[in-house]
């Protein structure tokens, strides 16, 4: 499933979307170069959650928790992340296995450590269309993901 998105704005909405339809357990793994709308996207799931806070990239801790919505939420960014195990010893898969929704920047960085069963969004700059214009290319492993279908902009 694509979507092209031309503003802030559009890109959040996408995100609330996806964050309305999310489950306990889902994995969101997002992909795309620096200033694509990884954080953006985010912010949008994590509104979709219900979580009034400020939502901001982790790219020092890894990973941010948000306990205030209707699901808890993990935020990673694995950008700085040199080794797996790196990741590991923060408890990743306590996270990720457990009753929050976890979304996961730079997950290309780590994808032995994901499971099979995600949804993978990439995000890329389309500058033949204009600068802010980018393409949202949703992919999902097993089941649980199909509401992506669900999924108008």
């Amino acid at each position: 499933m694509e979507f092209i998105v031309n503003t802030v704005e559009e890109t959040q909405k996408l995100g609330i979307q996806i964050g309305k339809l999310c489950n306990s357990g889902d994995i969101i793994c997002l992909i795309g170069d620096l200033g694509t709308g990884k954080t953006h996207l985010t912010k949008g799931i994590a509104l979709g959650l219900e979580i009034n806070e400020s939502i901001t990239s982790p790219t020092f801790n890894i990973v941010n928790e948000y306990d205030d919505g209707r699901l808890k939420f993990y935020h990673f960014d694995v950008y700085r992340v040199n080794d797996p195990d790196e990741i590991a010893a923060i408890g990743f898969d306590e996270y990720i296995f457990g009753n929050g929704v976890s979304v996961i920047e730079w997950a290309n960085y780590i994808k032995e450590l994901i499971p099979q069963d995600n949804l993978t969004i990439l995000l890329e700059k389309v500058p033949q269309l204009g600068s802010s214009f980018r393409k949202v290319t949703i992919k999902h492993q097993g089941k649980r993901y199909d509401y992506i279908k669900e999924l108008t902009l």
